[in-house]
């Protein structure tokens, strides 16, 4: 089946088989291989990306269903000049991960949350559900909660 994805931005038309899933149409045939592939059963978040500013988990999604839709993977957080994305910086100077397997899917959720509420931060229940959304098995949810907090403080003086 022929369909056409937007991915970062970009237009891509391919020749998909309905029944691939998005991760590996992402990984195998866009090479954007930050999107991971842990449990390959939408529990882990490892698979994270955004479909139309919404969190969804590319492992338990058909490529199809993606058709006409605007993808964001973890490829496309940076700036246009490469400058790292608030969260990016903040995952790093936080600690927010040592494996780092598990960093895209957090970034992604992350990045949704904000982008759907700039004072998530002042949210401790809202918090707590985008830490909680993903697996991590190295580092902890404490640097991972400090990390998108200070990203939002970031991203408010930025837009203040």
């Amino acid at each position: 089946m022929r369909i056409t994805l937007t991915v970062n931005g970009t237009g891509h038309s391919l020749d998909v088989e309905p029944r691939r899933l998005l991760a590996d149409v992402l990984r195998d045939d866009l090479g954007l291989t930050g999107t991971h592939l842990a449990c390959e059963h939408g529990v882990c978040g490892a698979c994270s990306i955004l479909m139309d500013g919404e969190p969804v988990r590319s492992c338990l999604a058909l490529a199809v269903q993606a058709y006409g839709r605007s993808l964001r993977t973890v490829e496309g957080l940076a700036g246009p000049d490469g400058e790292p994305h608030p969260l990016e910086r903040a995952f790093s100077a936080e600690h927010a991960l040592q494996c780092g397997f598990c960093t895209p899917g957090f970034l992604m959720v992350a990045a949704g949350a904000l982008d759907a509420d700039p004072d998530l931060a002042d949210h401790p229940e809202a918090m707590d559900h985008v830490v909680g959304s993903n697996i991590c098995r190295c580092t902890g949810y404490g640097p991972i909660r400090r990390a998108v907090e200070r990203a939002a403080r970031e991203q408010r003086r930025a837009t203040a």
